[in-house]
């Protein structure tokens, strides 16, 4: 029998933090929304590697009623930061596959997907946000209602996944069945959440990396699952937009 993945979490963190955060992902494990883990694997790595510093991206939320109006607004978002139709189309199916673990690369034109592991995916590692950025951003998010541990893993996420040149866009779609916010990532956007993109219930959901035709993957993939990068400066963290507005709000 195959065993199911049921979720995962990490970040880069102090050792005297180790311990706090050791508890918090076991509770987690242990609660979680798609069942009971069988089996809790925990790792605790040193890693002696200088962290590359980023910038958060800018987060805004665009307002969305259903799974449909979703689908629209992912396809408007994604194709005006430059990823193809085919492609698009393409994102839409694997997700609707599930069952990945980490997340599929496609190519942003031909819609090419280049991960050789079609299960395990890419998996994004040895990332975090230091602890003065990190208080901020939970009091801006506070502002808005989205202070949530979901929010501020998936920007930092996000934020390491844009900070490589290769990567165009970012959709993701959570598989937690109770978990219907979606969201888009790109250089021209910013981090957009888009509520109600499923439906709630539905266990199905994926991430989706739009690459660059000619990217090495290899060197992708050793940047996005070896090189530690943290978060030390935070951009423009806005409310509500409509479709129409969010040029305007994700303006650094």
């Amino acid at each position: 029998m195959s065993e199911t993945h049921i979720s995962g979490a990490e970040g880069l963190y102090s050792a005297s933090d180790i311990q706090k955060v050791v508890r918090k992902y076991l509770e987690r494990a242990l609660n979680h929304p798609k069942g009971r883990a069988d089996k809790i694997v925990t790792t605790v790595e040193e890693v002696r590697q200088m962290p590359v510093m980023i910038s958060a991206l800018p987060v805004a939320t665009v307002k969305c009623q259903s799974p449909a109006e979703a689908k629209d607004i992912v396809v408007t978002l994604l194709n005006s930061s430059g990823i193809s139709g085919t492609s698009v189309r393409k994102a839409f199916t694997v997700i609707k596959r599930g069952s990945m673990r980490g997340a599929a690369i496609i190519t942003s034109e031909k819609g090419r997907r280049l991960d050789p592991d079609r299960q395990r995916g890419i998996r994004v590692s040895r990332l975090g946000i230091r602890k003065q950025a990190g208080r901020l951003l939970s009091l801006k998010l506070s502002q808005h209602g989205i202070n949530t541990d979901t929010v501020i893993e998936a920007l930092i996420l996000a934020s390491k996944v844009m900070s490589h040149g290769d990567v165009m866009a970012e959709l993701c779609i959570s598989d937690n069945p109770d978990y219907t916010t979606g969201y888009i990532s790109s250089g021209i956007y910013g981090y957009i959440r888009i509520p109600n993109i499923k439906k709630e219930g539905e266990k199905t959901g994926g991430r989706i990396f739009f690459l660059k035709e000619d990217t090495d993957v290899a060197t992708l993939t050793s940047y996005l699952e070896k090189i530690p990068v943290i978060i030390s400066r935070l951009s423009k963290i806005r409310g509500e937009f409509r479709i129409d507005e969010i040029a305007h709000c994700t303006d650094k």
